[in-house]
Order: structure tokens, then C-alpha cells, then sequence
């Protein structure tokens, strides 16, 4: 989503200082991307903030199968289409390996705060790569202590 903003006038920016990395879980893509009018605004800032390389996103490869799964299964080409262009490396965007360190942290978190393997493979990659929050709508990342978690139903309040 490349679109041009001014930082100065940038509410996400005002809103969360000091927060350059964020690691974008699936439910951030799927948001965006078709366009869920209660989070829409939010959003918008949050990638225009990418884009100006105001700030830094990381997100997993696993998020480009987990968003693909729907538009497959319904034949939406169009969606699948802007899924691949959008979860690439560039711009504020990394998008990080699924490595064999990140596949056992994962296994090692999952085990030790009960999250689905898919989920603790979010979280470890967002501690591997140093991210300063992460960003979802699940609640149930609050369980990983080494994460700052900030719910996306939150900042819309």
C-alpha cells in the first residue's frame, strides 16, 4: 500500500512514540487488506507510516500462507495477487524467514505458554527480530512475557 503521508499530521505516529518496530501478525494483513471498516483508519496510518519509513514492520513468511488460505479456497485470484505483492521485503517491510532457530524457539514457547505452534512461530520471530511491539487483535499473545502486545481493538477505543 504505498500511499504519502506527513509524518507531522500522522495520528499512528502521535499515538504510539518511541515504537519503531513492529511485528504485524496475520489479522493485521487480513484487516487491511479487505478493508474491515472498524480498523480501516488505524491501519491506513499504520502502512503509510511503513511506507515513509517512518516505521520499521517485520512479519513472518508464515503470514503470506496463513492470508492465502481463504482467497485459495474461494478462487479469489485478485486477493491472493495483492497478498504476494504486499508481504515482501521492501520498503519499512521485513518479511522474515520461518529458520530452523525460529521453528525451535517456537516449539520450546508453545510448549511453555500453551499457544498453537502457528502463533508461538509469530511471537518467536518477533523476539528474534527485536520488535518493540507487537501488533494484533488476539489476546492471547499476552501470555508471552517478552512481548509488548498492543491489541488492535485497543487503539481503536
Amino acid at each position: 500500500m504505498s500511499l504519502s503521508v506527513n509524518c507531522e499530521e500522522n495520528e499512528y505516529l502521535k499515538r504510539y512514540p518511541g515504537q519503531r518496530r513492529r511485528y504485524l501478525d496475520t489479522n493485521i494483513w487480513i484487516y487491511t487488506w479487505e478493508e474491515y471498516p472498524t480498523f480501516v483508519t488505524d491501519l491506513r496510518e499504520l502502512f503509510q507510516s511503513i511506507d515513509a519509513g517512518d516505521l520499521e514492520a517485520v512479519t513472518s513468511e508464515l503470514t503470506l500462507a496463513e492470508v492465502l488460505v481463504k482467497p485459495a479456497r474461494d478462487g479469489n485470484l485478485e486477493l491472493q495477487t495483492l497478498y504476494r505483492l504486499a508481504i515482501q521485503n521492501i520498503g519499512g517491510l521485513h518479511v522474515a524467514p520461518v529458520s530452523r532457530e525460529v521453528l525451535s524457539e517456537a516449539a520450546q514457547l508453545s510448549a511453555s505458554t500453551n499457544l498453537k505452534l502457528l502463533d508461538a512461530i509469530h511471537a518467536t520471530t518477533a523476539i528474534l527480530t527485536e520488535c518493540s511491539t507487537f501488533l494484533t487483535n488476539d489476546k492471547l499473545f499476552r501470555r508471552v512475557s517478552q512481548l509488548h502486545v498492543v491489541l488492535l481493538s485497543d487503539m481503536n477505543s
